[in-house]
């Protein structure tokens, strides 16, 4: 894994998401160099989970397009995990 500090690692290039015709990301566009730290801010309902979901790429139902890095990973816990019961 390449650990140079001015690699970009993921891009997101005019990511859109829509739910029942309603826009909640609007062409997106950007970019995570290596072993940056990032967080997300907004209000209720303006769309950081449905980025995040995208960003980790649990939810492949969007506009636009998507480049994470060949030998990089992304992990994701859910805001509300589904633990298994057993």
């Amino acid at each position: 894994m390449n650990q140079e500090p001015n690699k970009v690692i993921y891009s997101m290039i005019r990511v859109s998401k829509y739910y029942d015709k309603k826009p909640v990301l609007k062409d997106i566009s950007i970019s995570f160099f290596y072993g940056a730290k990032i967080g997300v801010l907004g209000l209720n309902g303006s769309g950081k989970s449905s980025l995040l979901r995208i960003f980790a790429g649990v939810d492949n139902e969007y506009n636009g397009q998507t480049i994470l890095s060949p030998g990089h990973t992304v992990g994701f816990l859910e805001q509300e995990p589904q633990l298994d019961n057993a």
